[in-house]
């Protein structure tokens, strides 16, 4: 298969009327310049406009709607990740969060979104990419950007490219050996600075290739490897949900105006955030003569990430016992602005001091050849085999210790918001504080595809028609995930709430028999020194990542207080900490999957019409047969039936064995995937674009996957005096019987019916406008749902558990336009020549409709039978939100860059902007099962505050907007060597995260990473 390149189609934030003057003014220049050039004047043309030039060229001869970018030679991409890359693309956005984890900022990118949609496929030379773990795309900020030539973006691919391109398609290239006319080598070295963190970071790369001709034919091989090391850091303060204070607790005298919302409480954290990043590529290739082409090629990228994080957070969790102190200034919807919180019950404000770890390591190895055969002048013969192999190994910890502050002081008003510790004294004394807990999630895994595809493409000679192509493609993949704990194995060491049960008191770290494993530190300029945090006592890095001998000897803590009130009171001995593991049957989850296709795509051309019409018609079919292996498991949950009080309806708790059951489940779906593209050429400068297809993209394999676990907390209602608070009676009422599904088999493929309508017009070799309008109409979008499942408890009564898991449930639209200009501005005075702009501007307005509505004006009950909380969100006091756009969909993008090259000095400054978007619903951080339910028609519940499972809230979090200024500056000293400057973020922009409650929009964290400097220097030979 032919895949072509395109052009940046980079413009027009500007006003049309002054670019059509300008670009009128640089084809009389141009023209003029090849008059010159005609006479025996020779123009040479290199560098970043020699890029642009070719990817124009590319776009606009390709048969398909894409863009690309071009590195102006080999390991001279324009950014330093290919993520980064991909944003500057009219219709590309990337996401600043760390994939799967909003509340923490990755500064490199780890996803890209094509017009809106993250139904992105990804290819590597043409092929199938992808990284262990779940997803179908591979990791594109984890792959060494100095190995590509260019990126290209397929936003509406045709029948020939390979299904699951939604959204789009990014098709990774890499050079080979016969792209250079004899031996080609590059060396190159650079050293990053991360401008918070105050480190450096080398890279270096190396490229060799050469060409030979033999009796035996033409031989090619080309190596290329890469190594880098980026260091970063990102400081965030973080505002936890505002919860509802209301004015009374008698229904009869309830006023929700008067409601007062105050924030659980304020946090800090400093990541400390390496990857060590390394790509290898090899290529050979083999003419024998000329009908015949092989190749060979080797690819593999390997990263290891390694994080760090200090953490200063609130550990509330009794939100109804805060108290406001008189100095809370509220806003006009009662929500608290600035002043003074804290919790008489615990004297204080509780909070956690805390050291987490997260280190992965993964790689994809990518062996692919190639044989291309012209059998006839007019037929051509292709056949492509592929082995891809990727694995990944994560392990994410958390070692706390805990504080009690005599108050918390926020002030959410200005830019910044400002939380208040505790005096330099109180901070630095081992007395204040106190081992809190353990948490630990482990997971690896590994995947494998084998393809093959055959093309054939016949060419006509014929007026009309070009040529047919036809083609299979078969592809085998499996894959095995293993989580030793599904979500993470939290663990106590001790908390003031144990005092007087399990332990006589908590291990603070001035007893002898619990100190050490900590570290008094201060973060250096925090914020830039904006924001002043004292120094504290930390968790060593050491200790969090002595799993699990040293985690051991925390939890033994506990051991040892727990005996001392065991023989107090005489009840028996402590259960002993037990980290998790892999060795239980559920932890284990295999895939396979089989995709067999066939497409026939023609390519016709009406060249003698007055504006000439080319272009394809094809179709595409494709079958999909899945087999997963998992297990449904049910542990029983802990009751503890409390002695100082009133118990009612202990007798109604279930009693249901604990069970690991083995499931699996074979599906097959098919999908048929016309598509057709037309171009008509006005002029040899002026073309219309005519797109329609029909795509697919099925779901990631995490989605797909068998496992379900089921839990059963017991629904229990404390009552409490409306006055003082005191618990008065405790009331059972059976259990919660939930459960989470991380997958459901039975997913169809999302699918879309996308439209596009383009006019391009090429006024210069890297001189362009062009305006593309699209309209994706898309089916069976995922959501979450919930269905009951039964078992018999141990006396054979029929218990049913709610479980919520994905199905098929929902439709929308992603529509809107680009527009993008390029331009070198030649016409100008001569100490100006050789500047440059690029520009676009893309609007994308979505809309998600669920096939079956929840209208429910309240949000009842807790997180698995709760259809509203993954959907549109709920409120902390039990409202709803109302219908929620597509996640990851930014209404307004803007790319601005000024480019200059002359003399041997080139310098681009890019500025990217993007709208506000929905990152999540529900999402860690902003949910929880401890909301007040304000339902008039909820019972003895309304208005009862309890943590106890009664009310769940999942609130949407947004992405407020951002822009950020990136720049570089390289001066060629020879034709053979180069010196150069590259920064980002020279803006030292801030991200801004909001959640959306009810009494108003609200700061949830602020990331600060600042800017990066590169010097690179690069010899070619």
């Amino acid at each position: 298969m032919r895949f072509q390149k395109t052009a940046i189609a980079m413009a027009v934030a500007q006003a049309t009327v002054l670019y059509a003057h300008a670009a009128w003014a640089q084809t009389a220049t141009t023209a003029n310049a090849e008059a010159t050039a005609g006479k025996g004047a020779v123009v040479v043309v290199s560098g970043q406009r020699a890029a642009l030039q070719s990817a124009q060229k590319l776009k606009q001869d390709a048969d398909e709607v894409v863009d690309s970018i071009v590195a102006e030679d080999i390991g001279k991409l324009p950014d330093r990740s290919v993520t980064e890359v991909l944003q500057r693309i009219a219709g590309v956005t990337m996401d600043r969060n760390m994939a799967g984890d909003p509340n923490r900022q990755a500064v490199e990118g780890s996803g890209v979104s094509v017009r809106g949609l993250t139904y992105v496929r990804s290819e590597v030379n043409g092929r199938d990419a992808f990284s262990a773990g779940g997803g179908r795309s591979l990791g594109f900020s984890d792959v060494a950007p100095e190995l590509m030539a260019g990126v290209d973006v397929y936003k509406n691919p045709s029948a020939e490219q390979i299904e699951g391109a939604l959204a789009g398609l990014v098709n990774l290239r890499t050079a080979m050996p016969f792209d250079f006319k004899g031996f080609k080598g590059s060396l190159g070295a650079s050293e990053t600075y991360s401008d918070l963190n105050k480190k450096k970071g080398p890279t270096g790369t190396l490229l060799l290739s050469n060409r030979w001709n033999t009796a035996f034919g033409e031989f090619g091989a080309l190596v290329d490897f890469a190594h880098a090391k980026n260091p970063s850091r990102t400081d965030a303060i973080g505002i936890d949900p505002y919860f509802p204070h209301v004015n009374s607790r008698n229904p009869a005298e309830y006023n929700r105006d008067a409601t007062k919302w105050l924030p659980l409480g304020g946090g800090l954290r400093s990541q400390e955030f390496e990857r060590t990043r390394r790509g290898d590529y090899a290529a050979f290739q083999w003419r024998p003569n000329r009908d015949i082409t092989t190749s060979l090629t080797y690819f593999k990228t390997k990263y290891k990430e390694d994080l760090s994080e200090r953490v200063v957070a609130s550990s509330e969790d009794k939100w109804y016992q805060q108290v406001a102190g008189t100095d809370v200034v509220y806003d006009n919807n009662g929500a608290f602005q600035s002043g003074t919180i804290s919790n008489p019950s615990y004297g204080g404000s509780p909070f956690y001091s805390s050291r987490r770890i997260n280190s992965r390591e993964s790689s994809t190895r990518d062996l692919a050849l190639n044989v291309q055969w012209r059998i006839t002048p007019a037929l051509t013969w292709t056949n492509d085999f592929q082995h891809v192999h990727s694995t990944t190994e994560g392990f994410d910890a958390d070692v706390s210790t805990g504080f009690i502050l005599p108050n918390q002081q926020i002030d959410v008003t200005g830019d910044l918001p400002q939380i208040g510790l505790g005096s330099a004294q109180f901070m630095a004394d081992p007395k204040n504080y106190y081992w809190a807990y353990t948490q630990e999630a482990l997971d690896h895994a590994k995947a494998n595809q084998k393809t093959w595809r055959s093309d054939v493409k016949f060419a006509f000679d014929d007026p009309v028609l070009r040529d047919i192509r036809f083609g299979v493609r078969m592809a085998d993949r499996e894959g095995e995930n293993h989580k030793a704990q599904k979500f993470y194995n939290w663990s106590g060491i001790t908390f003031p709430w144990m005092e007087g049960w399990q332990i006589p008191g908590v291990a603070r770290l001035n007893d002898p028999r619990f100190a050490g494993n900590v570290e008094l530190a201060q973060i250096p300029n925090f914020f830039d020194g904006k924001v002043a945090i004292p120094a504290m006592l930390y968790p060593t890095d050491a200790i969090a990542r002595d799993f699990p001998n040293g985690w051991t000897t925390l939890h033994s803590y506990h051991d040892v207080l727990c005996a001392e009130q065991s023989a107090a009171q005489g009840w028996g001995t402590c259960d002993a900490w037990k980290p998790a593991t892999f060795d239980t049957p559920s932890a284990l989850n295999t895939q396979t999957e089989k995709t067999r296709a066939a497409y026939t795509q023609l390519r016709f051309g009406f060249d003698d019409l007055k504006y000439p019409i080319d272009g394809n018609i094809g179709v595409r079919y494709v079958k999909t047969s899945n087999t997963t292996h998992g297990y449904i498991a049910y542990d029983p949950a802990n009751v503890s039936i409390p002695g100082d009080v009133p118990v009612e309806g202990a007798n109604t708790l279930v009693n249901i064995a604990k069970f690991e059951t083995p499931q699996s489940t074979d599906t097959s779906y098919h999908n048929w995937l016309p598509s057709l593209n037309l171009r008509m050429k006005y002029s040899d400068k002026l073309q219309f674009r005519f797109a329609v297809a029909k795509s697919m993209s099925r779901p990631d394999f995490n989605q797909l996957q068998s496992l379900t676990t089921l839990t059963s907390p017991a629904n229990q209602l404390t009552i409490k005096d409306p006055v003082t608070l005191a618990d008065q009676r405790v009331v059972f009422s059976g259990n919660n019987l939930t459960g989470t599904s991380d997958g459901n088999p039975l997913l169809k493929p999302t699918t879309a019916t996308n439209v596009d309508l383009t006019a391009e017009w090429y006024f210069a070799k890297a001189g362009s406008l062009t305006f593309s309008a699209f309209n994706k109409d898309i089916k069976d979008i995922v959501v979450n749902t919930v269905y009951g499942y039964t078992v018999k408890d141990v006396n054979g009564k029929d218990q049913t558990f709610a479980i919520t898991h994905p199905v098929n449930g929902a439709h929308g639209f992603a529509r809107g336009f680009e527009i993008a200009h390029q331009q070198y501005y030649d016409f100008v005075p001569d100490w100006l020549r050789g500047i440059g702009t690029q520009a676009s501007w893309t609007y994308v307005s979505s809309e998600r409709k669920l096939d079956n509505p929840v209208p429910a004006a309240f949000c009842a009950g807790s997180d698995a039978s709760n259809m509203n909380l993954s959907i549109n969100g709920c409120d902390t006091d039990g409202r709803p939100f109302g219908n929620t756009p597509l996640q990851g969909l930014s209404r307004h993008t803007i790319n601005f860059a000024v480019m200059y090259e002359k003399s041997g000095l080139s310098a681009r400054l890019a500025y990217n902007w993007r709208s506000r978007y929905l990152v999540a619903v529900n999402t860690w951080g902003s949910r929880g099962n401890n909301g007040l339910n304000t339902n008039p028609d909820a019972g003895q519940r309304f208005l009862i505050p309890t943590p106890n499972n009664d009310q769940a809230y999942g609130l949407p979090l947004w992405q407020a907007p951002y822009g950020q200024l990136d720049g570089s500056i390289f001066y060629d000293f020879t034709d053979k060597f180069r010196l150069g400057l590259e920064a980002q973020n020279l803006n030292n922009a801030k991200t801004r995260q909001i959640m959306q409650q009810h009494a108003g929009m609200f700061t949830r964290q602020i990331f600060m990473s600042g800017p990066r400097y590169t010097v690179q220097a690069q010899y070619s030979f």
